[in-house]
């Protein structure tokens, strides 16, 4: 018999001392219904037990007294009986075997018979019968042999626990699963056997099974067992309550099916959506911006925790600085860009490069970058520690922090690589494998394209910033009766310089020339143009020509350059009359502001904006008188978004009506009370303060 069960010396149900005891019904014999029939010497039915009832159809007062044969066996096969019945009364042996009997009802029916000769105290001689129906016989026989080969050929552990909880039945794959033969399982609970698996939860499954009836179907363990204890397996275990024909509870059973390949499966499939939400993360969150510093933080955000305990991004000195890269396989510069942890960790710290500090050839992270391939280190030990390490000391610091594995992946953009994306793992026990790698390089490939267009903007827009810079006026001049302060505030970091220019040009006669314009547009193109139209100014200043004539010319020259168009305002002053001649080509109105009266908004024809062509421009005139302030301004410093620019106008005429401040503090003033930070445009300003020729004060 393969299905393993134990012999145990006596039943538990109803036992007393000795082993006797009453069993409750229930029984394989009930099942049976197994009837006795004692017949005397002569053949008379002399005992008759209520199971016979069953079994042949008479009662035991229609059964009792009358000879047997006549009563159950059929005339034509009476001689046989008296033959068999004579042999084993004559000789003391048993016989056994299928008789056709004769029912009350009339029909013919098989029994089994087992029958024995009896002798009592008196020497007399009875003939006892135990006789079964053969097709229950058969079909109880059917049964049995079915749930044998059932449970032993099962491809899932069986067992059958008792209602202690413990092991009376194992079959074979059971055996197997376990690593115990099944005679070790007998008597003992779950818990001695299943001791690397969670064996309080499936204890606690068996007995509530037990308690209430309801069976538990695929309940999920994962551990290991004695048949292979190197690595682990999922199991997926149901537990049912075994109940007897009379519902008596007998048990648990207990069935195992190891699921690992699908457990397996199911991991890899939820790494998969892990990932894949990683990577659509990443394409969300990191290159918002063109600010290196800014990218590589959103880079090492998406990693932590997910992929990685700490994550850096470290670039090279020579590509951030546009310089050209060599093929050396010396020591190399980083900058450390942006560090993170899952956890406060002083690896984190440990894992920042030096600024200005060579890596030598023999680290890690510049292997990474010598080679243009990821670097994994899965189980990292002393040795490995100290290549990963960037600075002193910072191989102890990882090893105390428990670091495990290690990843870096070059940033790669436009075949240059950029630096390197290093990660490590401490508290997360998995070590780095392929997918990680695969995962890391996708990320890494999205953050170095980021990376490198914001290096390259940077660049341009340095250029453009220089070149504007450099076409803007460097200290003013401080002209006959007027003092005058300038700022310009270029746009900010990830946005493009402007157009914006300002002038303060000296004219024949102590007379004053001021001007200020905007190219619409930024770039270097704008800063190109912007010149252009400067250096016009002047020249046509130098005539000394009608504000109205200058912006005409300038109007023209605008209009060969193509895309363009620029607002202006030219205005030149003259001392000895303080009276300013001022013409608008689409700009802003400027503010006067004299003493111990409110400032107020020039009210100017605005005129078109240069580059429109063919439209007439006017001059105005208006008294400059000694302590008057003139305010030009560009747009950059009143226009927003989300206000009307008439409600922006009136800010800057009532933070002007505050006390007065030096002319060089109110640009600065002006500039950070009224720029809107989320504003992108480039700011210029210039005032100028009427004074007395004959003693040229400081502006004040």
């Amino acid at each position: 018999m393969d299905v393993h069960e134990p012999r145990p010396e006596r039943e538990r149900e109803g036992e007393v001392d000795g082993g006797a005891g009453a069993a409750p019904p229930g029984g394989l014999l009930d099942l049976l219904s197994v009837a006795a029939v004692v017949l005397d010497a002569s053949g008379r039915i002399v005992f008759w037990s209520p199971q016979a009832d069953d079994v042949f159809g008479y009662t035991a007062e229609e059964a009792l007294g009358r000879y047997a044969a006549k009563l159950l066996v059929h005339e034509e096969q009476r001689d046989v009986v008296v033959g068999l019945f004579a042999e084993v009364m004559g000789t003391g042996e048993s016989w056994a075997g299928a008789f056709p009997i004769r029912h009350k009802d009339g029909s013919t029916r098989l029994v089994e018979f087992r029958n024995m000769r009896l002798v009592d105290d008196l020497g007399d001689i009875y003939a006892l019968g135990i006789a079964a129906d053969q097709s229950t016989l058969k079909r109880m026989e059917t049964d049995l042999a079915l749930s044998q080969r059932l449970i032993s050929q099962a491809p899932i552990g069986i067992a059958l626990l008792d209602t202690d909880l413990r092991y009376v039945l194992v079959n074979p794959e059971l055996e197997r699963i376990n690593g115990i033969p099944a005679a070790d399982h007998f008597g003992r609970r779950p818990h001695d056997i299943l001791t690397s698996l969670d064996v309080d939860s499936i204890e606690s499954a068996m007995r509530r099974a037990l308690l209430t009836g309801a069976p538990l179907i695929d309940q999920h363990t994962v551990g290991r067992t004695r048949a292979d204890p190197g690595h682990d397996h999922a199991w997926s275990m149901s537990h049912y309550r075994l109940e007897d024909a009379s519902g008596r509870v007998i048990g648990v059973a207990n069935s195992v099916i190891d699921v690992s390949e699908r457990h397996r499966a199911a991991a890899e499939a939820d790494r998969a959506r892990r990932r894949l939400t990683m990577i659509a993360d990443a394409s969300a969150r990191v290159g918002t911006t063109l600010e290196s510093e800014h990218i590589a933080q959103e880079l090492v955000g998406v990693a932590v925790p997910d992929l990685a305990d700490v994550a850096s991004v470290d670039v090279l000195d020579a590509a951030l600085a546009l310089r050209p890269s060599s093929p050396s396989r010396g020591p190399e510069l980083f900058r450390s860009l942006a560090v993170a942890a899952a956890y406060a960790t002083p690896a984190a710290g440990a894992m920042q490069t030096v600024d200005r500090a060579p890596c030598g050839a023999d680290r890690l992270i510049t292997q990474c970058v010598h080679t243009g391939r990821p670097v994994v280190v899965t189980h990292a030990g002393q040795k490995d520690l100290e290549r990963i390490a960037l600075g002193t000391d910072n191989a102890a610091i990882f090893a105390q922090a428990g670091m495990h594995s290690y990843l870096a992946v070059p940033l790669i953009a436009r075949n240059e690589v950029l630096g390197a994306f290093a990660l490590l793992r401490a508290r997360n026990e998995l070590p780095f494998d392929d997918d990680d790698v695969l995962l890391a390089v996708e990320l890494a490939a999205r953050a170095g394209v980021a990376i490198d267009n914001a290096r390259l903007y940077q660049s341009v827009r340095n250029t453009a910033e220089t070149l504007q810079r450099s076409l803007l006026p460097g200290e003013l001049p401080q002209p006959t009766g007027l003092n005058v302060a300038s700022i310009y505030q270029p746009a900010q970091a990830y946005s493009e310089v402007g157009g914006d220019w300002y002038d303060v040009i000296p004219l024949a006669g102590d007379k004053t020339a001021l001007v200020i314009g905007d190219v619409m547009g930024n770039g270097i193109d704008a800063a190109a143009t912007m010149g252009r139209l400067r250096t016009a100014t002047s020249a046509f200043a130098d005539l000394d020509l009608a504000p109205t004539e200058v912006l005409r010319h300038l109007d023209k020259i605008t209009c060969g350059i193509e895309h363009y168009i620029a607002t202006c305002i030219y205005a030149t002053y003259d001392p000895h009359t303080h009276r300013c001649h001022i013409a608008n080509a689409g700009h802003l109105p400027p503010v006067l502001a004299s003493p111990g009266r409110h400032p107020q908004l020039l009210e100017l024809p605005p005129g078109a904006p240069l580059g429109v062509g063919g439209v007439p421009f006017h001059t105005t005139a208006f008294d400059l008188n000694i302590g008057d302030r003139l305010l030009l301004y560009t747009d950059g410093l009143v226009e927003t978004r989300h206000q009307p620019i008439d409600e922006r106008l009136n800010t800057l005429l009532h933070t002007l009506d505050e006390p007065r401040r030096p002319l060089d503090e109110t640009c600065r003033w002006l500039l950070d009370t009224l720029r809107d930070p989320d504003d992108h445009d480039d700011v210029a300003l210039l005032i100028a303060q009427a004074t007395s020729m004959v003693s040229q004060a400081h502006p004040t």
